[in-house]
């Protein structure tokens, strides 16, 4: 296929998307109105079914069969309004991704025909096959059985003619095979530890919740010109191709003008989000041409993770219909900014407090420094394990390169913290605690109001910053299920608040005040940490890597050996002390992780291969064959070949380039055909991840030959034509 031909599969996508459509009506019109939430509990369930459903969505107090069959019968009548015939359990197995099995409403009606039915049995649980989920050797493929059952916390919804349940995903023998599950354990780990380090300070407090932000970087690309990249189809990145003269180097694409049919993508998107009841809030266009980002307002965590799923499956659908391919890998291409999805996250309590923001007085800065130091303590302890929590083999191309964060999790605090944190150091423990709220900034003119400046600035490189109000764990992928990192970020935190509780209660048994009790159990805390987690710096600097040794936090690189962090001693306790995992279902994952590493790099790798004997190297070879005939007739010709001296040069080089390939590329296969008799999980792993490091070797002559070869014979679209949408 030539890139004449992409051009002309490319129009009619364009044209189609440029469609003029009668513009939509106001969100607050439509918002969550595929969404059974409160205000269709209150309209389609009775008094007495509500307040049960309520008091088990709000206090965990768990359903009768009786409630369940009216919930069922009003979820019905609500669905089977908007058109539903089919019910799904919709789950995240350990794939990364959603499933869903779907089912009639059929059912006999014992005369022959058929009717809808429901029922609450219905509703709370289904039966998919296990076997066919990654278990990690839970259960064998013989033994299939496994539990779909109902999140009350997490709203029905429709998606086409069906209604979807929300569900956690267990085995027969009760492991959870899902992301949900030990998501929900850990949001209530977090909850039951701080509850009463917040009821010091309210004795109101009954729960404490879980917030999160998450920021989906993604790329678009033209579907027509995916079609004919085989490597996008099947890796979702781009395994060669040499940069464009331009990409990113003049930052002209960052928060520039959208293009109208990314717009028209955009805001199709956004009513379908919001029909779900998905605050969908922000939109721009991000670093990278092509790259573009979406983000909520913020929400508690088990929902919005649910959401954020959603919305990803809505992107897919909908990109398609203009003519675009959502591209999810952390670095779809070479050169320019990968994309992640920032967790923006936070505690906050039922009574209205964010535990994470300074306070309005002394004593609710006391109850911030607390949590702000608690959770840095956690981080700094279990470092290797919150990066492992973001580890795989397509957030590894990411980290560390233009504008991610490195493979160092370190927490950038901004300068009035670090301030704060040195002064609690040396100040006496009765000291009221004041922090400066935000500060105004006059630019000189008069006709610009006055700017209200942070107390915190941003740092790009940091993995983990605070940003104010809310800590960003920047070093989560594009492609990843936020369930891992949350999962894992809350665990870790409750276990640090559950010993700091302990501590903080010999303090208080001693007879001294709250004020000076909690600095006193704070300030060998705030010690250890301030100059060992904490770095404002650049994380990209080489003096930062070997700084980072010094202070003992975790360097590694290798996702196969990340991985392994989940089954250390440490890990083990802290998730079975919280509840989250049993050592059981932690060493599944990682069987899990290290398999699907390794099946991913494998899939590459034979792309790769593939890509460059059977693409590659017949255009060189063409080229070669065209540029051989001209210095034969330039010999026949003129009698010898001084004319010919450019065709000579392109010929020697392109011969050696195409020697090269050849032998890498069969040295590939053949350590993927070694590594393939690996019986061991890790071991394989590790042996593909050397494979994964020799891929740039390959990948050089390959992008060498595209600035070589005739563009006309070239049988793939460049990045050229990738990167930039018209």
């Amino acid at each position: 296929m030539t890139n004449d031909r992409f051009s002309l599969v490319k129009e009619s996508f364009v044209k189609k998307a440029l469609k003029v459509e009668a513009p939509a009506p106001k969100s607050s019109e439509y918002f969550a109105e595929l969404v059974f939430d409160r205000r269709k509990m209150q309209k389609y369930l009775d008094a007495k079914t509500l307040a049960a459903l309520l008091q088990c969505i709000d206090k965990g107090v768990a359903l009768d069969r009786v409630t369940a069959d009216g919930v069922a019968y009003g979820m019905k009548e609500w669905a089977m309004e908007h058109g539903v015939t089919h019910i799904t359990h919709w789950f995240q197995p350990l794939t990364e991704t959603t499933a869903e099995k779907h089912d009639s409403l059929i059912d006999y009606d014992g005369k022959g025909g058929v009717i809808e039915s429901f029922s609450g049995k219905d509703l709370i649980q289904q039966e998919p096959d296990a076997s066919s989920f990654p278990s990690g050797g839970i259960r064998a493929t013989f033994e299939a059985r496994g539990y779909t059952a109902w999140d009350p916390t997490s709203p029905v919804f429709i998606e086409g003619d069906t209604l979807c349940i929300p569900t956690v995903f267990i085995s027969y023998t009760g492991e959870a095979l899902d992301c949900k599950t030990p998501l929900k354990k850990a949001l209530k780990a977090v909850s039951d530890a701080a509850v009463p380090i917040c009821r010091l300070f309210d004795p109101n407090v009954d729960k404490v919740v879980s917030y999160l932000g998450w920021e989906q970087e993604y790329f678009l690309v033209d579907e027509a010109l995916y079609a004919a990249r085989p490597d996008l189809m099947i890796t979702g990145r781009t395994l060669m191709g040499h940069n464009s003269s331009k990409n990113q180097q003049l930052d002209d694409h960052y928060f520039g003008a959208i293009p109208s049919r990314v717009t028209a993508f955009m805001r199709d998107l956004e009513i379908e989000g919001h029909r779900l009841g998905i605050p969908l809030k922000t939109r721009h266009n991000e670093v990278a041409p092509n790259q573009f980002e979406l983000a909520p307002i913020f929400g508690e965590t088990n929902l919005s993770n649910d959401q954020n799923q959603i919305v990803m499956n809505l992107m897919n659908k909908i990109a398609r219909k203009h003519g675009f391919v959502v591209l999810f890998h952390e670095k779809p291409f070479d050169g320019i900014n990968g994309s992640g999805k920032h967790n923006n996250w936070s505690l906050g309590t039922d009574t209205g407090t964010m535990l994470l923001a300074p306070g309005k007085d002394p004593m609710g800065n006391l109850q911030f420094v607390i949590f702000f130091v608690n959770v840095l303590a956690a981080v700094q302890k279990y470092n290797s394990l919150l990066k492992a929590s973001i580890a795989s083999a397509t957030n590894a191309h990411r980290l560390g390169a233009n504008e991610a964060p490195p493979a160092i999790v370190s927490a950038f605090l901004g300068k009035t913290m670090t301030d704060v944190l040195r002064k609690l150091l040396v100040l006496p423990s009765d000291t009221p605690i004041e922090i400066a709220g935000k500060e105004g900034r006059k630019i000189g003119l008069v006709e610009i109001p006055e700017i209200f400046i942070d107390n915190t600035d941003r740092n790009r490189t940091s993995p983990f910053a605070f940003t104010g109000n809310r800590f960003e764990f920047r070093a989560v992928g594009s492609s990843a299920n936020c369930a891992s990192a949350m999962t894992t970020l809350n665990a870790a935190v409750a276990l640090q608040l559950s010993e700091f509780k302990e501590a903080l209660d010999k303090e208080l048994a001693a007879g001294k005040t709250l004020q000076v009790a909690a600095m006193d159990t704070l300030k060998p805390i705030i010690s250890d940490i301030i100059d060992v987690v904490c770095f404002d710096g650049n994380g990209y600097s080489e003096e930062w890597k070997q700084e980072a040794i010094r202070r003992g936090l975790d360097v590694q690189t290798s996702v196969p050996e990340m991985i392994k962090v989940f089954t250390e001693s440490a890990s083990v306790e802290l998730f079975t002390k919280t509840g989250v995992y049993t050592e059981k279902e932690l060493i599944a994952r990682n069987e899990v992780k290290w398999e699907t590493y390794t099946k991913k790099v494998q899939i590459e790798s034979r792309v790769l291969v593939r890509m460059a004997i059977n693409h590659i190297l017949p255009a060189a070879l063409e080229y070669k064959s065209n540029l051989l005939k001209e210095v034969v007739m330039a010999k026949d010709t003129f009698g010898s070949t001084d004319s010919c001296k450019t065709e000579i040069a392109l010929l020697e080089k392109i011969t050696s380039l195409i020697d090269e390939i050849s032998t890498k590329a069969e040295n590939m296969r053949e350590a993927r055909k070694k590594a393939n008799t690996i019986e061991d999980e890790y071991l394989k792993a590790v042996a593909y991840h050397d494979i994964a490091e020799s891929f740039p070797s390959l990948r050089k002559p390959l992008d060498k030959l595209e600035e070589l070869v005739d563009n006309r014979l070239w049988p793939l679209p460049k990045y050229r034509e990738l990167l930039f949408i018209s």
